[in-house]
């Protein structure tokens, strides 16, 4: 399967000042997959090592000499390191927490040697790790589920694919095409974009067989809550993680999950999973200037899913509906809006940033509006607003276009796209002229490409 972050590790190998590259991301999100396939592309020789499956090779590295480290390393591996030739992969590097420090050395004194890391649970010991950080000496790369693109790409639609990587604004949509790549979205939201699902999906063309593949995944998770450390509960990540699907979309409030456990605590289990990158907060900003991080409240955040599958297996909802509309209805239109933000935080920042995403709302008596995402484009502040149908009221977007003097605004919904002058339509507030850019669900992926 194609994978976007493929091309910038190539980028990454062609540079003068590369430094290790250090991969972030969920479990089984296909880092190691990408990794062993940028290898067989691009080196003569590729050593991996993996130190879940084999801890005590972490001897290799115990030496301060790094000639001899790597001596160790290419008896074990009985492969030649010739610099620009040979890959070296540390795979779960995060069980092995001394030779993330010691990262530093091939930036110091071996920089012309291709060196990856990678862990499931990095985060964690980038958090609270007890040894001396190699800062500014490593680069990081985040990755994720695969988007909706690659998902076309990876389903064989790389017709569909080039169509929607070459759309601009204005450009006609045949109905036809509209209607084959909307289906393909409620297949997306359904089957997801994590890489073992999908295969699962396409070896046998039964949705029950990605459905069983979403279920051990989930059970993976779950089995990693000893992993964390003493200071949380397994018990209770197994709560907050049962509970978030059911929270899409919606500001969190922690009598929702449990009124018989402190709110502190609530949050912590949502710290953690979030370190584990399986849920997303998304914290309400202000609006007013960029950067949007700048106006945040941090008690005030929704949350997402790692993956629209995933978020559909925890919830029980039925496959089947992938054919119709009810699917993208689902949980008060949640799944449209967990589908949407999964895709704006694949796309939004470059590969080596860490993904934010920001809403916002307007807490007001009789008068309250939220709108489901804020998006910066350069010194632009774009409100978005998501509607699982064609159509739908826009009065939070009205409201903060309206509040906020916005020139653009963005709307997702289920119609072909359009670009119209509009007008807010507020009683309580002066009328404001704005460009409404309306954008089927297929072209999420796109947005950062067609609002540059």
């Amino acid at each position: 399967m194609y994978r976007k972050q493929l091309d910038y590790l190539h980028d990454w190998k062609k540079r003068k000042n590369r430094k290790p590259l250090v991969i972030r991301g969920a479990r089984q999100v296909g880092k190691t997959y990408l990794v062993r396939e940028f290898g067989k592309e691009s080196f003569k020789h590729y050593i991996e090592l993996n130190f879940d499956e084999k801890p005590t090779l972490a001897d290799l590295f115990d030496s301060d000499d790094l000639d001899v480290i790597l001596r160790y390393l290419s008896i074990e591996s009985q492969c030649e390191i010739i610099p620009g030739e040979t890959l070296i992969f540390l795979d779960e590097i995060q069980r092995a927490p001394d030779i993330f420090a010691k990262l530093r050395y091939f930036f110091e004194k071996k920089p012309e040697l291709h060196i990856i890391a990678a862990g499931s649970l990095l985060d964690f010991l980038l958090a609270d790790h007890q040894f001396s950080m190699p800062v500014g000496r490593i680069e990081y790369m985040f990755m994720g589920p695969l988007d909706f693109a690659e998902f076309l790409l990876g389903t064989g639609e790389d017709h569909l694919y080039h169509f929607v990587k070459e759309f601009q604004l204005n450009d006609p949509v045949p109905q036809s095409i509209h209607n084959k790549l909307t289906d393909l979205v409620r297949l997306y939201t359904g089957v997801g974009g994590m890489p073992s699902a999908l295969r699962e999906y396409l070896d046998t063309g039964k949705l029950a067989d990605a459905e069983r593949e979403m279920s051990s995944i989930l059970s993976t998770y779950r089995d990693d809550f000893s992993k964390y450390g003493t200071k949380t509960d397994p018990a209770l990540l197994q709560m907050v993680l049962d509970k978030a699907p059911a929270l899409i979309g919606k500001k969190v409030k922690y009598s929702e999950i449990s009124r018989d456990v402190k709110s502190a605590v609530l949050k912590q289990s949502i710290d953690f999973l979030a370190k584990a990158r399986v849920l997303s907060p998304v914290f309400h900003s202000s609006g007013n200037a960029v950067p949007l991080r700048a106006g945040i409240k941090e008690r005030d955040f929704k949350l997402l899913f790692l993956d629209t599958g995933l978020m559909m297996r925890s919830l029980g909802l039925n496959l089947i509906d992938i054919k119709n509309d009810k699917l993208l209805l689902a949980n008060r239109g949640a799944v449209a809006e967990q589908y949407i933000g999964q895709q704006l935080i694949s796309n939004l920042q470059a590969s080596y940033e860490e993904p934010e995403i920001f809403y916002w709302n307007r807490e007001k008596p009789g008068a309250s509006s939220e709108l489901d995402f804020l998006v910066q484009r350069g010194g632009l502040i774009v409100p978005v607003e998501v509607k699982s149908g064609k159509t739908g009221s826009l009065k939070s977007l009205q409201v903060f276009a309206a509040m906020k003097k916005s020139s653009l605004a963005v709307r997702f919904n289920l119609d072909v796209p359009s670009v119209l002058n509009s007008e807010t339509s507020i009683p309580t507030m002066e009328a404001h002229k704005f460009t409404l850019v309306s954008l089927p669900l297929y072209l999420a992926t796109e947005l950062p490409r067609l609002i540059p």
